[in-house]
Parts: C-alpha cells; sequence; structure tokens
C-alpha cells in the first residue's frame, strides 16, 4: 500500500524537526529511581508489607517522613510544572482502599486489573495516565498487597486460566527495588494453579527475578519501540538495548543462567514517524537476534492514541514535546460512554497493521499476535 494522505503528513510532522539518530544504539541501563521525598501513612506501617517496604527504602539511606495521618498533602507546587517535579520525585506507601478489591476487567492485555501501585517514576511524553489518575502523579505503592493478592482468588474461574495485569497504572520494574512488590507477585501467582500474571516495563534492573519460584504462571514483557522514539519520548528509562538484554536474561532457561520466563513485546506506542519502516525493521531485527533461541514468546501491538484530556495534560507536562498531538489527519473513536479518542485514520492503521504483522510472522511464526489496537 502506498504512503500517501494523512499518512504522509503525520509521517512529516512527528519528530521531523530532529535531527536523524545516531547510527549506533543507546545501550545504558536505567538509573535506578530514588525518589527524593519518601512518605508512609500510619495505616501502611500497620502492614507487615509495609514494614517491609520501609526496611527497602533505609536500605538505599533515603529519608523517611511518616505522616501523622493517613491524608496525602502538600504535594503541589507553585504550578503545574513543580507540581509535576516534586510528584515525579515523591514515593507515598499507603494501604489502597476497600474500592481496590473489586478488580476492573481490562481486556485484551488480560482478564482483570489488578494494580500493586499507581504512578510511574518514568517521563514518557505519550504516558497513558495522563488524565487519568486523580492529582498529582506522585507514585503510590501499596503495602496492604497481600490483602489485595488474596482478594484476587474470587476472580479465577475453574477450567481456565485467568489472567491478571499488575502494569496498568505503574512501571512495576522501576520501583521494585523500593518496594518488593512485583517479586511478592510472582510468588503469590506461581502458587495459583489457575491465574497467571502479567507485567510489563521499559526498565531492566531484573536480577532479582531470575530465581524467584514462578513456575511459569507469569509473563515478563517489555515496552519496545523504535530507536527515535524511544530516545526523544521515553525519559528515566532503559535503553531499547538494555531492555532486550534483560528480555533474553528473564527468557533464557534456567540451567543457561536465566529465569525460565514466559515473555512478551509490547510494541507501544506505534509511529509512523519518518523511515518509521526502516526503524521498525531494524528494531524487530535485534529483537529477533536477541531471541535466537527456543521461549514462549508473545507480542501485543498498539499504536499511538490520545484523548483531549491527555492532550491537555501532557502539554502541561512536557510544553516543548516533539509528540503529535495534532487532530487533523486523525480519526475519531469513540467509546460507550462517550469518551472521546484520537487515533490514525483506518487506511493509515492497514498500512501500518500489514507491514507489523508480516514482519513479525516472517521472523517469529510460532510467536502469537495477541491484539493489534
Amino acid at each position: 500500500m502506498l504512503e500517501t494522505g494523512s499518512f504522509v503528513q503525520l509521517s512529516e510532522t512527528l519528530l521531523s524537526a530532529q535531527p536523524a539518530p545516531a547510527p549506533q544504539p543507546l545501550t545504558h541501563s536505567a538509573r535506578l529511581w530514588l525518589p527524593k521525598r519518601v512518605l508512609f501513612t500510619p495505616d501502611a506501617l500497620d502492614e507487615p508489607f509495609g514494614q517491609q517496604m520501609y526496611e527497602r527504602v533505609r536500605a538505599h539511606d533515603l529519608e523517611i517522613e511518616v505522616l501523622k495521618s493517613n491524608r496525602l498533602t502538600g504535594l503541589r507546587g507553585a504550578d503545574v510544572r513543580e507540581t509535576y517535579r516534586n510528584a515525579k520525585n515523591t514515593l507515598a506507601v499507603v494501604c489502597a482502599p476497600p474500592g481496590a478489591l473489586k478488580l476492573q476487567p481490562t481486556p485484551p492485555s488480560a482478564d482483570w486489573q489488578m494494580n500493586l501501585a499507581e504512578g510511574c517514576p518514568a517521563h514518557c511524553q505519550y504516558c497513558y495516565l495522563a488524565g487519568s489518575l486523580q492529582g498529582p502523579p506522585v507514585v503510590r505503592a501499596y503495602a496492604n498487597l497481600p490483602k489485595l493478592l488474596a482478594g484476587t482468588a474470587a476472580y479465577e474461574q475453574a477450567g481456565r486460566s485467568t489472567s491478571f495485569e499488575v502494569s496498568c497504572y505503574t512501571d512495576v520494574l522501576g520501583i521494585e527495588h523500593l518496594t518488593g512488590s512485583l517479586a511478592e507477585c510472582i510468588r503469590y501467582y506461581g502458587e495459583r494453579e489457575g491465574a497467571r500474571l502479567r507485567f510489563v516495563s521499559k526498565y531492566d534492573a531484573v536480577g532479582s527475578l531470575l530465581d524467584l519460584p514462578h513456575h511459569g504462571h507469569t509473563r515478563a514483557r517489555f515496552s519496545l519501540n523504535a530507536e527515535p522514539i524511544a530516545r526523544r519520548l521515553e525519559g528515566g528509562t532503559a535503553s531499547v538495548e538494555a531492555r532486550l538484554r534483560a528480555l533474553r536474561q528473564l527468557a533464557l532457561p534456567r540451567q543457561q543462567g536465566g529465569g525460565g520466563y514466559p515473555v512478551g513485546v509490547v510494541l507501544a506506542p506505534i509511529m509512523p514517524i519518518p523511515e518509521w519502516r526502516a526503524h521498525y525493521t531494524a528494531l524487530l531485527d535485534r529483537l529477533a537476534a536477541t531471541l535466537d533461541f527456543d521461549c514462549d514468546l508473545t507480542v501485543e501491538m498498539i499504536s499511538h492514541r490520545f484523548t483531549p484530556g491527555s492532550k491537555d495534560v501532557l502539554l502541561q507536562w512536557y510544553p516543548n514535546t516533539s509528540l503529535d498531538l495534532e487532530e487533523a489527519g486523525r480519526a475519531v473513536k469513540r467509546n460507550k460512554f462517550g469518551g472521546t479518542k484520537y487515533v490514525y485514520q483506518p487506511e493509515d492503521m492497514r498500512t501500518l497493521k500489514q507491514f507489523f504483522f508480516a514482519e513479525w510472522q516472517r521472523r517469529f511464526p510460532r510467536a502469537p499476535i495477541q491484539y493489534w489496537t
């Protein structure tokens, strides 16, 4: 299919003012997120798992503030930008509210959404959390996680595997060194015959996960993107090369020093940047070279989209972003509640989908494409 109409306009707009990417990909690991402010509520410290988090934070020599009440206050700055900076440097360990025990379905990613935290330490300029969380984007980690996990048993269905996604509102690996929450989930679901855990990350510190008793019940996925997108729009994360190394570590069999996990790739958000075919071809070639052994692999493909609300928040957080947030050339998609989302035009989506399906199946014929959206 020819690249015509709005498709070319989008390609020429997004990142067009940026220089061509360096020929060699970046290789850096993500720096450990060490927030400048760590808050614990009294209820969180009453939880045994909250006490474990307290000790993990202390081990990183971070100053801890124990609040007098269970309310988080004083999080806002003088303006939106200061509020954002303060929030991104704050970890609050709290107890999830009772409503968190009532899980929400989250297709097509998984059957149910089970949050171990809300808020993310990364600085992705297309952030899907923008406009979807209440208040400043503080990382709120849940001290009553064992109680939340136990409650998920009621959602398991006899005779089939029930999947639980823990990455809807945070990057679980990006905060793991301070919380231990992902390991807690992996151990729990490793003992549940009828349940499966799913997480996705842009970080790469996977060493603590390699020897956990997951029993094949956790699918570890990494979000990957073309090199120009990752290096310009995904601040604070591991390089794509580091994510690929982490993916390989988790996928390798235990006898070869790996974690023996089922793994996955989330190609997201897919964007028709200039020379997008060449950039995404290079990414898929790098992935194929990384996974040069038999492993349990899946892929999810997600094209870029935004809502009016998320656009407004993102432009306040990242006023100088090169991200394409122009409604012109986009199609409008409405949900059953009347919400509006801007997606690529149908003909552009077909072009992208045909390319990715063909290129994926050529390299990974036994790795299923779980969905395209």
